[in-house]
């Protein structure tokens, strides 16, 4: 089955429901560099990474062995926590549902174990945006993070900078960090043959941590490889005005559709 095909379901929600501007796709061969795809003018423009986050952070968890195995560790919610998503949140965690969820208390979890200097060190090896987490300390966050609306910003050809290593093998961390990400990232299929593995992101300007929903940023970013081939992908929008589903969310299934067709390019 074609992955066009497969992907129809996947980009359902039809974009003129909602008033959003593009402001960057990015398709590019992971080994090369050579875009397939580059549209928008917001290209260099950093915001809040937001969720996209997550794929960082599992690389630190996995490689300094706070994170385990994909059921591991089990973490319970505790009163007080960030607990905006519901019942999604209030529960017991591990890192698949934590990426599943986008559960963001986990995130702060993961940070505070690895603690500030750590952390910093891990994201300036990284090469990740700015590179700024001052913000917010992990040992005290309350309910932010430097990731979110705060310190930290990337823009999307940062964030295509940083997957090229992380799906090359080429970030400073150990293979089966590589692996772990990969496992609990990996999107339902089929795809054809593919492996797409990706993560959403939501948020808005400032950094204040205090989100703006009728200017959401919506992020969704990742690789997919097949047969020695590899693509890593990041699609940024940004909302006119409040909407439903979360801009992250809409943005995953714009990119999806692109990437389809990527894809079939190469055939």
């Amino acid at each position: 089955m074609a992955v066009a095909t497969v992907l129809t379901p996947l980009v359902l929600l039809a974009a003129s429901r909602s008033s959003a501007s593009p402001m960057c796709t990015l398709i590019v061969d992971a080994v090369s560099g050579n875009p397939l795809v580059r549209n928008g003018t917001g290209c260099d423009t950093r915001v809040t990474p937001a969720s996209t986050f997550k794929l960082a952070i599992s690389a630190m968890g996995f490689d300094s062995g706070i994170l385990v195995d994909a059921e591991k560790p089990s973490w319970p919610y505790r009163t007080g926590y960030p607990d905006w998503a519901g019942d999604a949140w209030r529960r017991d965690i591990n890192p698949t549902t934590w990426i599943k969820s986008s559960v963001f208390w986990y995130s702060q979890q993961v940070a505070k174990e690895l603690g500030q200097t750590r952390f910093e060190g891990y994201v300036k090896s990284f090469g990740y945006g700015n590179a700024d987490v001052t913000a917010v300390s992990v040992q005290n966050p309350g309910s932010n993070g430097a990731w979110v609306m705060s310190s930290l910003q990337i823009s999307p050809g940062e964030q295509i900078a940083f997957l090229r290593k992380l799906a090359n093998g080429q970030l400073p961390i150990s293979a089966r960090a590589l692996e772990m990400t990969a496992r609990i990232t990996l999107e339902d299929g089929p795809w054809d043959g593919w492996s797409v593995h990706g993560k959403t992101g939501t948020g808005s300007p400032g950094r204040d941590n205090r989100y703006r929903a009728d200017q959401a940023y919506g992020w969704y970013v990742g690789w997919a490889t097949k047969s020695g081939q590899s693509l890593v992908f990041a699609h940024l929008i940004q909302d006119k005005g409040a909407q439903s589903p979360n801009a992250g969310l809409r943005a995953r299934e714009q990119l999806l559709q692109q990437l389809a067709a990527a894809i079939n390019s190469r055939r």
